[in-house]
This record gives C-alpha cells, sequence and structure tokens, in this order.
C-alpha cells in the first residue's frame, strides 16, 4: 500500500523523475521568456517614453513585475536545484527521501513575498499578505500572470507605434504637399473653405502624433482571449485607425479638389477661347437670321415670320468677369463660373440656330415645293403627256407663283398639288386605253 503525506501520496522515484525533468524544461523555457520579454520592443520602448493616459496607468502596474519576475524564476531555480540536490543523494532514494522530495515537489514549502503575488489572496485581518507559502506550480503560474500583464501592454504599444507613427509621418509630408499645391492656385487660410480645412488637418495630425507616441493603448483594441503565459502568443487585438483613415481621406479630398483647380489653371485660357468662339459663332447666325428674315418678309407674302433675338450682353460681361478672375488667379471663384460659362454659350448658339431654322422656314418650304413641280414635270416628261395643254396650263400657274416675289405659300401649294392632281388623271387615262377606238391625244 503506497504511502500518504500531507500533499497526497507519496512520490515513486519514477514520478519525482519525471516532475524534476518537466520543471527543469520549464525552467529553462521561462528563462527564455524572460530573456526575450526583457529585449522586446514595445517593452523597450514603454520604458523610454512619456507615457499619458491609459498607457501610463497599465505600464505603471505591470512593469514592477519584470522584476517580480526575476526574482520568482530566482526563488523557482532555488527550490529546484534543493529538490535536485535531495535527489542526487543516492541512486535509489530511501522512503524519507521520497517522502521529503514530495514535500519540496508538490507541497508549498516556498516563501513569497505579497508583493511579488498579483491577485494574491488577502490576509484573515482583511489587509494584503506580507508572504506566502506557494508550490513550484503555483510560481510558475505567478510568472504567467507577471508575463501576461507585461507581455499585453508591451505587444499592444508596439502594434501601435508599428502601424500609426510611421503612417502619420507620411501623411504630414502629404499634407505638406497638398498646402503648396493649395498656394500655387491661391487657396489660403482664411480666403477659401480648403485652405482652412488643410489648417485643421495639420492640427488634428500632430495632436494625433502625440496621442499615438503617449498613449498607444487609447488606439488598441484587445481581442478577448485566455491570459498568454510564457512561451505563447500574447492576446491579440487591432489597432484603431479610425481617426487616421478620416484624415487620410480629407486630404485626399483636397488633393482631388487642387488637381482640379491646377488643371483649370492650364486650361482656362482654352476653355475661355472656346467659350469666345462660340458665343461669335452665336452671334454670326443670329446675324444671318436676321438678314434671312429680310429676306423672306421681301420674297413670302402673308407669312408669320419670327422676330430675331439680339446678341448676349449679359454673356459677354460675364465672359470678361472670367478673364478678371483668370488674370488675378482666382481660380476657385473661375472655376464655377467657367463651368456655367460653357453650358450657357452652348445654349446661346443653340438658341441662335434655332432661331434661324424657324426665320428660313418658309424659304425652305418655297424650294421644298419647287423640287416637287420639278419632280411632277420629270414625271410627265417621262410619260409622254408633258405637252398636254392642261397641264401646261397648270405648271405655269404654279411656276409663276414659286419663281415671284412676294410669293403666297398657300396658294403655291395649291398650285403645285393641282398639277399633281392633272398628272395622275392623264395617267388613269393612259391606263385605261384609247377612247372611240382613237389613240389617246388624237
Amino acid at each position: 500500500m503506497a504511502l500518504t503525506g500531507p500533499y497526497g501520496p507519496v512520490m515513486t522515484r519514477e514520478e519525482v523523475d519525471r516532475t524534476l525533468k518537466g520543471l527543469g524544461d520549464e525552467r529553462e523555457a521561462v528563462e527564455s521568456s524572460l530573456l526575450a520579454l526583457q529585449d522586446h520592443p514595445g517593452r523597450r520602448l514603454l520604458e523610454g517614453a512619456q507615457l499619458t493616459g491609459r498607457t501610463a496607468e497599465r505600464w505603471s502596474a505591470a512593469e514592477p513585475g519584470l522584476q517580480l519576475m526575476w526574482n520568482l524564476f530566482d526563488t523557482y531555480s532555488e527550490a529546484l536545484a534543493a529538490a535536485r540536490a535531495v535527489r542526487s543523494r543516492r541512486t535509489r532514494p530511501t522512503q524519507s527521501d521520497l517522502i521529503e522530495l514530495t514535500e519540496l515537489l508538490r507541497g508549498k514549502g516556498v516563501t513569497v513575498p505579497g508583493s511579488q503575488l498579483p491577485g494574491a489572496a488577502p490576509s484573515l485581518t482583511g489587509g494584503a499578505r506580507l508572504s506566502e507559502q506557494v508550490s513550484l506550480r503555483d510560481l510558475v503560474d505567478r510568472m504567467n500572470e507577471w508575463y501576461a500583464r507585461i507581455m499585453d501592454v508591451a505587444s499592444a504599444a508596439d502594434a501601435v507605434w508599428t502601424a500609426l507613427p510611421a503612417r502619420i509621418d507620411l501623411l504630414l509630408a502629404e499634407l505638406g504637399r497638398v498646402h503648396a499645391l493649395a498656394r500655387s492656385v491661391g487657396v489660403l487660410p482664411g480666403e477659401h473653405p480648403a485652405g482652412d480645412a488643410l489648417e485643421e488637418l495639420g492640427k488634428e495630425l500632430a495632436a494625433l502624433r502625440g496621442e499615438v507616441v503617449t498613449d498607444p493603448l487609447l488606439f488598441w483594441t484587445p481581442r478577448p482571449v485566455g491570459a498568454s503565459a510564457p512561451g505563447r502568443a500574447p492576446v491579440g487585438g487591432s489597432v484603431e485607425t479610425a481617426r487616421y483613415d478620416r484624415a487620410e481621406r480629407a486630404v485626399e479630398d483636397i488633393r482631388l479638389e487642387l488637381t482640379d483647380l491646377v488643371r483649370l489653371r492650364d486650361d482656362a485660357d482654352e476653355r475661355l477661347e472656346r467659350v469666345g468662339e462660340t458665343l461669335a459663332r452665336a452671334d454670326a447666325t443670329l446675324a444671318e437670321a436676321r438678314r434671312a428674315r429680310g429676306e423672306v418678309l421681301a420674297k413670302i407674302a402673308a407669312t408669320e415670320v419670327p422676330t430675331v433675338p439680339g446678341p448676349a450682353s449679359a454673356m459677354r460681361e460675364r465672359l470678361a468677369q472670367a478673364e478678371q478672375l483668370r488674370r488675378h488667379g482666382l481660380w476657385s471663384q473661375l472655376g464655377p463660373l467657367l463651368d456655367t460659362l460653357e453650358a450657357a454659350s452652348e445654349r446661346e448658339l443653340e438658341r441662335a440656330r434655332e432661331s434661324l431654322t424657324a426665320v428660313t422656314a418658309p424659304l425652305a418650304v418655297r424650294a421644298e415645293l419647287r423640287g416637287r413641280l420639278d419632280a411632277y414635270k420629270a414625271m410627265a416628261a417621262r410619260l409622254g403627256v408633258a405637252e398636254d395643254p392642261e397641264l401646261i396650263e397648270r405648271y405655269d400657274l404654279a411656276r409663276r407663283m414659286l419663281w415671284s416675289a412676294p410669293c403666297d405659300l398657300r396658294a403655291a401649294d395649291n398650285a403645285v398639288l393641282r398639277y399633281q392632281q392633272g398628272l395622275r388623271a392623264v395617267q388613269q387615262q393612259q391606263a385605261a386605253g384609247p377612247v372611240d377606238g382613237r389613240p389617246y391625244g388624237a
């Protein structure tokens, strides 16, 4: 029957050897983790930074743990060395040796100051314990707790410092280039909304960088998982970049706006010239419409001829205003005005063309009637009836009406229609055959 002690069954020699080996391996892993933590870039940066806010609070609570972990590690190493010394007394340990080893390896025979035990239980009197008796397993657990505290803060700070400050610096450099671009097109603070926005963005990015450097944990969102331990990955999370992203989008929007102004500056002369040319074509078209109106009144009788509007003098004034803005480099004011002028000049040209079309419509009707009359005469010639007396009479009447001034379009249209009807009647007679045995026209 196996012997039992205060800490359960007494360990066998094989159990002692396995436990000593496991504790030795764990000691090496803990030492490696502590050395890695000592050189962790986040921890080293935290030690030299002027911290504020959430980061200062959490680091002040976690930072003492590094030295405390080394103290716990030394205590753990000493206790493990003591157990190894007992085991090395004999190749085959006695029963008393096994009882002593069981107490050393499983028992709570290691004294640790209370300050080295995060979350240590209070004493019966209600205050914090000055010391506590723990086992080797408890020592490893307490080192894990301190490691998790420090590693979580150091890893989070390092992640934020790796992700944000360099990006903010690049964005500040881009902001400087955008500032220069803004000055080149006359966009200045106090004179243009984009200039004011650039000033505010500069202040926002400077403030953001200062907060990132002094309080990185303000920009860290942890992912809720179990606590970390030496040799295992720290608690994960993500860097909060919402403020940076908003600033980046704002800088890009202003850059695009300024790029449009630069393009406007480069194209302004050509665009203004095109507007002037369009207005000139509109004026020439209106002049042609006025000349045509006089011709219509002289050549066409009883016709309502629409009046021709005058030139767009207001457009000329606005074009002169645009020229002034271009000379003074006021591109942000010129842009909307030039867009309006381009659209308005095209509408003005279209209005002039519509006026010309409306004025010359009677002449077009007369030309169309002349063409129809000539076509009907050609058809009569092909049918061999062009010399028909009635058709000749109707043709002469229609031709006099269409080639005399002023021309009565309604009467001329009726005359052309009568010639067409006479031609159709002759065609029908030809199709019916000879009358009284005599050929047509005999």
